[in-house]
């Protein structure tokens, strides 16, 4: 049995999200189909972020097992041959029985496109939030830093829709990096946040409350506040899925965990 990794890019507009549903159209659903037409078997791809509708991937990290003797390189062709247009594997690679796209991923980093202009270019219809009204644009930077660190995220993020589920769940994210970014080459700002694991609707409810800030209703300095409250009533409202992107996934170094190995080998010998 082999283990195969392929880097995913799709247009989620679309799809009813990543994870397979019957009777509807997703990514992970659009994936078996075609993995299974190709290997002859039956195939289970395991994504490592279960994006919601209309979310879209610049590098979705998957991996799937097989018998099949094709290469890495020939699954990536026919997938891609096979998909349709809106679904592509920018690529496949052969590793390891241990490697895990979900478990093992160490960080995500996704961006929220806000396009600023007064009319929207129709190539962006779907893929950024249009807000062409005033924005204090320096207040949501500032604001945006103080989600960095490890914070209780119950504030910011949907209900399971149960209230003793959502007493039992845990709400405690890491978020490395919390940035509001303008493009230089377009009237568009980007909300980019990097962390190692996210609550579902996480990031548009962060931004939803970014928004507020830009339009005077928050002040950077009430985000503490919102934190510690513990009330999704408090923050802002969860913004549209279509400007939301997975960018990229982190993983291990292979080579440093064959490096590792290769010392406590040595360790032992001696």
């Amino acid at each position: 049995m082999r283990n195969i990794r392929i880097t995913i890019a799709y247009d989620g507009t679309h799809f009813h999200g990543w994870q397979h549903q019957p009777g509807v159209a997703t990514i992970q659903g659009a994936l078996h189909e075609a993995a299974r037409k190709i290997a002859q078997e039956r195939i289970t791809i395991h994504g490592a972020s279960r994006t919601d509708t209309g979310v879209h991937a610049l590098g979705q990290v998957a991996h799937f097992k097989t018998q099949s003797a094709l290469s890495a390189t020939e699954f990536q062709r026919a997938l891609n041959a096979l998909l349709p247009p809106a679904i592509r594997i920018m690529e496949a690679e052969e590793v390891g029985h241990a490697f895990h796209s979900r478990w093992l991923a160490q960080g995500k980093t996704y961006r929220y496109r806000i396009y600023r202009g007064r009319v929207l270019p129709p190539f962006d219809y779907g893929r950024a939030l249009h807000y062409p009204w005033p924005l204090d644009e320096a207040a949501m930077a500032a604001a945006a830093r103080e989600f960095e660190g490890e914070r209780d995220f119950t504030s910011f993020a949907a209900s399971s829709g149960s209230e003793e589920d959502d007493r039992e769940r845990d709400m405690i994210r890491v978020i490395h990096s919390s940035q509001v970014l303008r493009d230089p080459d377009r009237d568009e700002i980007a909300y980019v946040v990097r962390g190692k694991s996210f609550l579902r609707y996480m990031v548009r409810k962060i931004v939803g409350t970014l928004i507020d800030v830009g339009k005077g209703r928050l002040a950077p300095s009430d985000i503490p506040k919102v934190f510690e409250l513990r009330d999704r009533s408090r923050s802002g409202p969860t913004v549209p899925p279509e400007g939301l992107y997975l960018v990229s996934l982190e993983y291990p170094d292979p080579t440093d965990s064959l490096a590792s190995n290769s010392s406590r080998r040595s360790a032992i010998r001696s």
